[in-house]
């Protein structure tokens, strides 16, 4: 491919690593210095002028050190005359913060947007955001992409007779339910009350899942409280078994392990959207490659192609 130039944080240079073989693009170098102060610097190893620029970066932990990483990037290659600038961003934490619930909080997924868009970006490659409102947060164009596809392409290998797909709440049922369709399978969704981060209550569960196998779907899990709620209705309606799908694995504060050892869990599936390091990963945990589908997205829009084919 000419004229692209393709960038990686020090957030996951290894899903960036693995866009660049699909693409059959060299990963381009970035050195980042931090002064006796603290502060950050950002060095663009290779030629960016006219060019089409890509920059890789998921915002995972510590999040705020790779987000200033990623707009001193936006800084470095606009102040280098690339001809456009994408952002590559497999996970947008700050998507979390996407409403005012409560007198005088922030919405941080809004002011983020407006930071990347200041520091130079052009347009962003994002994927399966929390929320479908955040993409209306960015004053630039956006491709939203979704990993229901692998993950569908993956659980194809199963007999799903008897399989219901549970949300773990009404906000995302809406991709459950297409996820069901992807697979052939009813759907269901939990009745949630979230009290904090970390304190959450299901209800009910509204659907058929007495008896059946169960695909849990959710966008991301973090400390895994919500899931760990589901199933335990889950099990008092006898379900003859749990498999836990998610884009963004997390899994922070030992999350994997707390979920793997659960009754009746038989796999965790994920993406490599966000970096998993080998000492945490556990027998059960499935990571899937999303690297395929944003270079394809890539490359699409490198050469002014559609992207909402990739979802046809």
């Amino acid at each position: 491919m000419r004229d692209i130039a393709v960038f990686s944080g020090s957030a996951h240079p290894e899903l960036a690593a693995e866009i660049c073989a699909h693409l059959g693009v060299p990963l381009h170098p970035v050195r980042v210095s931090r002064f006796a102060n603290d502060c950050l610097e950002v060095q663009l190893g290779a030629n960016c002028r006219e060019r089409d620029v890509y920059l890789v970066q998921p915002l995972v932990p510590p999040v705020q050190e790779h987000l200033v990483e990623l707009l001193l990037m936006l800084d470095a290659a606009r102040g280098a005359s690339a001809a456009r600038i994408t952002v590559v961003m497999p996970h947008y934490a700050y998507a979390r913060s996407d409403k005012k619930d409560g007198p005088r909080i922030s919405i941080g997924g809004r002011l983020v947007a407006d930071l990347l868009k200041t520091a130079g970006a052009d347009r962003l490659l994002a994927l399966t955001l929390h929320s479908p409102q955040v993409h209306g947060f960015f004053s630039m164009p956006v491709d939203h992409l979704h990993a229901l596809r692998e993950l569908a392409g993956y659980f194809g290998q199963y007999d799903l007779t008897d399989t219901v797909v549970v949300s773990p709440d009404l906000g995302n049922a809406k991709e459950a339910a297409a996820f069901a369709r992807l697979l052939g399978t009813p759907v269901a969704a939990g009745a949630k009350q979230r009290y904090s981060d970390d304190r959450v209550q299901i209800s009910a569960i509204i659907g058929d899942v007495a008896g059946k196998h169960v695909i849990v779907l959710d966008d991301e899990i973090a400390k895994g409280s919500t899931v760990i709620e589901l199933m335990e209705h889950l099990r008092a309606l006898d379900v003859r078994s749990i498999r836990l799908a998610c884009t963004h694995g997390l899994f922070s504060s030992g999350a994997l392990d707390r979920l793997s050892e659960q009754p009746g869990v038989l796999e965790v599936v994920c993406t490599n959207s966000v970096p998993i390091a080998e000492d945490k990963r556990v027998p059960k945990l499935k990571i899937l490659s999303i690297a395929p589908a944003l270079a394809e997205a890539m490359r699409r829009i490198h050469n002014g192609e559609s992207v909402s084919a990739l979802f046809a």
